[in-house]
């Protein structure tokens, strides 16, 4: 593992130590106990922060260290993540249990950063892969070129170290990263996605690629592909996370010596998807599996977390919908909003005050989804009001308390800081999701690492849940190797 966690590691943020045995276990015993400590800002919304008062529920002592910090200080001191040469230096001193719990919980995450700072395929052009060949990169966003590309080569070198050549693609969407796996690295691949329109689109971007790469061929023959070409074998369904697909387990062909043997992998498969991942894995014909997931939110409860014996037998093991949705968030990202100090950030201040507007006209109405408003910036806080009212089914023209409204405005920093607190959780319990998921393997007999992939910036669930059932000992840490 890229990151181990402390044996030793303080649980309390009021720096009661406990010391724990077992690496993984402690890491996750450790941010637990951590999470429900720190529910005062854990538990709260944002949206929720003038209904519910939620200024008033952190410490006295923190809100004054955080009240007036502006953006770039909240990115710096809270976040941790300074400007380029900037350094880090506190107007006031901070309470310890505030310092505590923005160490504790940085220490207990699994790092995100890869064996890369900076992406090099993009520094010739920010918005083409120098690793990809113009035609893998038609159609294929600057975030999905670097997806396909390192998940794409780390499924190929998982493939060489296992003898497995056959690869299923769970949740394939578009099919971006079976086209690179085939027609690129020369896997065998079946696709598997629910939904028709999107395979179909898949086909039709196959045969456009073949076509792309036979010219390409024409015109520099020496370059010729070693080989025949297997296109990506596509099938229409959806994979339910609590019964077996045997689909998905059919191998696109049985190799006399071996048998079926096939390499599971999803790219940010979605909620239970990740989930269905795993279960797969324990069947026989299944020998490796490369998982990244996301929307931790859309999990199943019970179902989709705990998966392990270990962790559902902590006391206050749960990890309610706030905060699995807390842990899909872009830190880094977010960070370089903070440092930005842009207009855009009063979002969630205007958010928070409509808020209040709903719930003066229609208290069982609660955080009701509102669309992306767009140019938020450029409206004063009552257009915004009156365009969420829209939205969510009320009258855009319920008369509005402007005073009020223009209090809230007031305390958009404290809105954004008490975000921003929130978010200093979230890889936190991401690591703990993730590492329920790496015990579930283990208790099984697998083996499992958690390796970070792509660069956070780019992709922020950049984890790669890898699992063999043959011990691959220090090879594991070579399948996250970039090479030059």
């Amino acid at each position: 593992m890229n990151k181990r966690m402390n044996k030793n590691a303080f649980c309390h943020i009021q720096c009661l130590a406990r010391k724990v045995s077992g690496a993984h276990n402690g890491g996750v015993l450790n941010g637990n106990v951590l999470i429900r400590q720190a529910s005062h800002c854990t538990f709260g919304d944002a949206q929720e922060f003038f209904t519910d008062d939620l200024w008033r529920t952190l410490p006295r002592s923190w809100q004054e260290a955080l009240d007036g910090l502006n953006p770039p200080e909240l990115a710096t001191q809270l976040l941790g993540m300074p400007g380029e040469g900037e350094v880090v230096r506190y107007r006031s001193v901070w309470p310890l249990s505030l310092l505590a719990l923005k160490s504790t919980a940085c220490a207990l995450a699994f790092t995100r950063t890869p064996g890369f700072q900076t992406p090099s395929e993009f520094l010739e052009n920010p918005s083409q892969s120098s690793r990809l060949t113009a035609p893998f990169r038609k159609h294929v966003r600057p975030k999905k070129q670097h997806e396909i590309r390192r998940l794409g080569e780390l499924v190929k070198k998982l493939s060489d170290l296992t003898g497995c050549t056959q690869v299923v693609d769970i949740g394939s969407g578009q099919g971006h990263l079976s086209r690179f796996m085939s027609l690129g690295l020369g896997l065998m691949v079946k696709s598997i996605e629910g939904d028709q329109r999107l395979v179909e689109r898949a086909q039709r971007l196959d045969q456009e690629l073949l076509q792309a790469l036979e010219k390409e061929e024409k015109r520099h023959p020496q370059a010729v592909h070693a080989g025949p070409r297997h296109s990506p074998h596509h099938v229409v369904r959806w994979v339910e996370p609590t019964a077996l697909c045997e689909e998905l387990l059919l191998p696109l062909e049985t190799l006399p010596q071996s048998g079926a043997r096939l390499l599971l992998t999803g790219l940010h498969a979605c909620g239970d998807l990740s989930v269905a991942l795993l279960r797969h894995f324990s069947c026989p014909e299944v020998v490796a599996l490369a998982s990244v997931g996301c929307c931790y939110m859309k999990l199943s409860d019970p179902g989709g977390y705990p998966l392990s014996q270990w962790v559902a037998g902590l006391p206050g093991c749960e990890l309610p919908y706030r905060l699995r949705e807390g842990a899909c968030h872009a830190l880094e990202e977010y960070a370089k909003r903070l440092q930005k100090a842009g207009p855009g950030l009063r979002t969630h201040c205007y958010r928070a005050a409509l808020e209040t507007v709903i719930r003066g006209a229609r208290p069982e109405l609660r955080r009701p989804g509102v669309q992306g408003i767009p140019r938020v910036h450029e409206l004063k806080i009552e257009e915004y009001v009156q365009r969420g009212l829209q939205q969510v089914g009320l009258d855009p023209q319920l008369p509005l308390n402007l005073a009020a409204l223009r209090a809230h405005q007031a305390q958009e920093n404290r809105v954004v800081a008490f975000f921003s607190l929130a978010l200093l959780l979230a890889p936190l319990v991401e690591t703990l999701i993730l590492l329920d998921r790496l015990l579930h393997l283990q208790e099984q007999g697998f083996h499992a690492e958690l390796l970070p992939i792509f660069s956070p910036e780019l992709s922020p669930r950049n984890l790669v849940l890898v699992a063999t059932k043959r011990p691959l000992g220090e090879a594991f840490s070579l399948l996250e190797t970039e090479h030059s």
